[in-house]
């Protein structure tokens, strides 16, 4: 494909960028604050975000210009702003790069967030597993309070600005807004009932904006070069800007790629992810994160973008692509994804939480070559039953990868339930073998 310039990734492409202080500042970074703070109005920074066309990169995709504009600015009380560092989705790596390795980038993000919705708290709130994440980014916090880009009356511009980061306990629940809410107050992590949205009673019942750490990291550098340059890039207007995918999965090459928006699942195996490994064909893709509906290599041509995948019908989601090859028994991929969101599911919602365990009952059973052809029928019925209705989107997520191994490869179900048993069962063994020996 064309040359292009990363923009998230670009500081780490330095020689022994260290992703210290003074390292960022070498690169041009905190510019963004010291053009902005008291020199822009908060409602006009709002403006530049939404017209840049920047969408959240958690997985939902929603305007970032659009979702700061729903905050009361004549609000009276205290508003506050929640960076999502709880990267639980399967397969996805991205936000923990960008944490460990330029984790001022972050924060200054965050801090051109909260001058604009006019927070003077924040929090980031970042998954448990991460505990090198936490300790750099408690280090870029003090580094940046002995310098005055946190704390009170930051660069002389009358604003005042304290951010803590929030240890989770590794719920893949909370990386859903409300539920990290409820964790970020010391309750048990569970989906609120909306409405009220967080923007009008969110943490502490107060204002709230809730973005990803690939969202924030984004901010600086449209605050410096301005929303026309952002929208020139990748697939506007809808789908501006680089993303930054997390490849896994029977490929040469797995990693974290920045990239345009807009590029095609075919340009990102070939030319980033260095094709398919051993030999054997592609055979089924992942575009978004496990709650992403699969594809097949029918797709190849589809283009990475929140339009482009949509139309194939699945989500961009969080950015995490999967790619299977011939090899891979779609059925044991959907029971093992199946087993994982049964295992998250917080209780909360009877759908989810029991119709999780009777799906997972009939794919260990077809699995183990015990399954019927009434099966099949009695799948669909219950992810029927499940869809939309749950407090939030896990129902519809869990189902995903049922729903879309069935309409692609309903064959290899058949199969299963003609045959009485795995026709990929070696490959499979040897599958899980090799990823418990890479393990330990």
């Amino acid at each position: 494909m064309a040359a292009f310039e990363k923009i998230l990734l670009k500081n780490m492409d330095m020689p022994d960028y260290s992703g210290s202080l003074k390292d960022y500042e070498r690169a041009g970074g905190y510019r963004a604050i010291q053009n902005a703070l008291g020199k822009t109005k908060p409602g006009d920074l709002i403006d530049i975000v939404k017209r840049s066309g920047l969408r959240g990169r958690g997985g939902a995709g929603f305007p970032t210009g659009v979702k700061w504009g729903f905050i009361p600015q004549d609000h009276p009380g205290p508003k506050y702003l929640c960076c999502n560092a709880d990267e639980s989705e399967p397969g996805t790596f991205k936000d923990r790069q960008l944490i460990e390795r330029d984790p001022h980038q972050i924060l200054e993000g965050i801090i051109l967030a909260c001058y604009a919705i006019g927070a003077r708290t924040s929090y980031i709130y970042i998954r448990g597993e991460f505990a090198l994440g936490a300790e750099i980014l408690e280090k870029a916090l003090d580094e940046a309070y002995k310098v005055g880009y946190l704390g009170t009356n930051i660069l002389g511009a009358g604003f005042d600005l304290d951010v803590y980061v929030h240890r989770g306990a590794g719920a893949y629940i909370c990386g859903e807004e409300t539920a990290l809410l409820e964790s970020l107050e010391g309750k048990r992590g569970k989906p609120r009932t909306k409405p009220p949205f967080p923007a009008i009673a969110g943490l502490y019942g107060k204002p709230t904006v809730i973005n990803n750490v690939e969202t924030l990291a984004n901010i600086p550098h449209i605050v410096n070069r301005g929303p026309e340059w952002f929208m020139s890039i990748g697939s506007p207007p809808k789908s501006p800007g680089t993303r930054v995918f997390s490849l896994s999965g029977h490929i040469a090459r797995p990693g974290n790629y920045e990239v345009p928006m807009g590029i095609t699942i075919r340009e990102m195996l070939e030319d980033f992810g260095g094709g398919m490994s051993d030999g054997k064909q592609l055979k089924a893709i992942i575009p978004g994160g496990a709650s992403a509906s699969f594809l097949t290599s029918e797709h190849l041509d589809v283009k990475l973008d929140f339009e482009g995948i949509a139309s194939a019908g699945s989500m961009l989601g969080s950015g995490a692509i999967t790619f299977m090859n011939e090899g891979t028994c779609m059925v044991w991929a959907a029971e093992r994804l199946l087993e994982f969101f049964h295992h998250e599911s917080c209780g909360k919602c009877t759908p989810c939480r029991e119709g999780s365990m009777w799906l997972l009952q009939i794919l260990h059973r077809m699995e183990a070559g015990h399954g019927k052809h009434e099966d099949l029928d009695l799948l669909l019925k219950l992810c029927g039953n499940i869809a939309g209705q749950t407090v939030c989107a896990f129902g519809d997520a869990e189902i995903a990868p049922i729903v879309s191994t069935l309409q692609h490869f309903r064959h290899e179900y058949e199969a299963h339930i003609r045959d009485g048993c795995c026709p990929y069962r070696t490959e499979q063994a040897e599958l899980v073998s090799t990823g418990s020996s890479q393990r330990h």
